[in-house]
């Protein structure tokens, strides 16, 4: 029974063996190098000898370079530090810590298994760790969608300075980091509310010039005070004069919704349009929120999903972020006359909704005018959508051919039909922002601003 214990765990140690046994390209140059000795050895006879105990002496050092490599059971130890979530559309860095527990300096190739949507296969890094010593570093990644992303094993391929072997170490198999909207972007413009931050990002400074009020109480005049304000029942029971004091109007409604419809889905530098969308909504509501006012998202196609009630609640960005790395697009075409009755049903109080979305032509838009023109009835709507930007560039470059004169006077048409929908939406009193993917969040805030300066909502 002992025996076929040592002889099961003997058996295991082989396997081991030769599973983490890699061959380093050094080791075929020396096999070339001596086979090209004993082939010259048949034309010089003299040249037998030396190749012989070349050979021998091949041997001697393979089998202590895997002695060296295989004698310590802890040779390297190994970790990849991973961030609780990923900002999606942002640069996450990864740490890994090595430790070299060898005591001899080791040449470490290191493998990370990186999940599927990087699309990346040929990833690995060289590093010389000393003896008894340990190393970090960090290397960047980019996701581009939202989601869970699901790392396979860390691989330290470890060679010493012979480097004909080479013994494979595996850590960290199974690592899953999800991947959220973009919440490092939400951290810079977390300043936005202090002035002198603002140049620094693009907001534009508004002059407030015009205030929406809400009634807090009546007070004795001071000099100062507003005579328009007066309260002249007040001042008759009294026989003072009395004023009514106003306060801003604080904690309006801001919904974000976004078109999760098939037109949302086009790519511009690696990410779709929703999840721009989607990116510029976690900050708006941030900012929104900041500013007393109460955010809430909801999505759409065919139906509505994803519906967060606008609220100044302390858990309410959680719930946000929660809800827009849930949204997926369906593909399908999107029903403005679904988005109509929900906002109908539910939004009973007037809000400022700001709807992502995308219009191709002219003609998208007259089909669905009559659900905008009806929602904007009751609410201030901004309909935000994009400009083409690879359009914008090939507008801006020479033709010389006819068939890149054809291509500039097309992409020309297609940009000017951009301006055409935004003249058409302004006509009826839909506010709009025709803006690129990458200046999305910075024109959404500032149309925020602008309508709350302005005290239109």
């Amino acid at each position: 029974m002992a025996k076929s214990k040592k002889q099961t765990s003997n058996s295991n140690f082989i396997v081991r063996f030769f599973k983490d046994l890699f061959l380093n390209n050094r080791l075929f140059y020396a096999l070339f190098a001596i086979i090209l000795l004993f082939v010259l050895s048949f034309i010089f006879s003299s040249l037998l000898e030396l190749a012989k105990l070349i050979f021998y002496l091949f041997l001697i050092v393979l089998a202590v370079d895997m002695l060296l490599l295989f004698g310590a059971k802890k040779g390297i130890s190994a970790s990849r530090i991973l961030p609780e979530k990923f900002s999606n559309g942002d640069i996450n860095k990864i740490g890994v810590e090595i430790s070299n527990n060898y005591s001899l300096k080791m040449y470490c190739t290191i493998i990370d298994e990186l999940p599927v949507q990087f699309q990346q296969r040929d990833f690995n890094l060289i590093k010389s760790i000393d003896a008894n010593t340990k190393d970090s570093f960090s290397y960047e990644v980019q996701p581009t969608e939202r989601g869970a992303y699901e790392f396979g094993a860390l691989h330290i391929y470890a060679s010493s300075v012979i480097g004909f072997v080479k013994r494979r170490f595996s850590f960290d198999a199974a690592q899953n980091v999800k991947t959220y909207p973009s919440f490092l972007q939400l951290k810079k413009y977390d300043l936005i509310s202090l002035n002198q931050f603002n140049l620094q990002f693009g907001i534009k400074k508004i002059r407030r010039i015009g205030n929406s009020y809400e009634f807090e109480q009546i007070k004795d005049y001071v000099q100062g005070d507003n005579i328009k304000d007066i309260n002249w029942k007040a001042t008759a029971k009294r026989n003072q004069l009395m004023v009514n004091q106003f306060q801003d109007e604080k904690s309006q409604q801001i919904y974000s919704i976004v078109d999760k419809g098939r037109v949302m889905k086009m790519p511009f530098e690696g990410l779709s349009l929703l999840d721009y969308a989607i990116n510029a909504t976690l900050v708006i509501s941030s900012v929104v929120v900041r500013r007393h006012d109460k955010a809430g998202i909801f999505s759409f196609s065919k139906k509505a999903e994803n519906f967060v009630v606008a609220e100044r609640r302390n858990s309410q960005m959680n719930l946000i972020q929660e809800s827009l790395y849930n949204i997926k697009t369906d593909y399908s075409e999107s029903d403005f006359g679904n988005l109509y009755s929900l906002i109908k049903r539910k939004i009973t109080t007037r809000s400022l909704l700001l709807l992502y979305t995308n219009f191709a032509s002219l003609d998208a838009v007259h089909r669905q005018l009559s659900y905008l023109r009806a929602i904007n009835k009751s609410h201030l709507l901004v309909v935000v959508f994009f400009k083409n930007t690879e359009l914008e560039l090939l507008k801006t470059e020479t033709a010389t051919t006819v068939q890149e004169i054809f291509d500039k006077t097309i992409a020309e048409k297609f940009s000017y039909d951009k301006k055409l929908i935004a003249a058409e939406l302004n006509k009826y009193g839909i506010q709009t922002i025709l803006t690129s993917p990458q200046n999305l969040t910075i024109d959404s805030i500032n149309k925020y601003l602008e309508i709350k300066a302005k005290g239109l909502l």
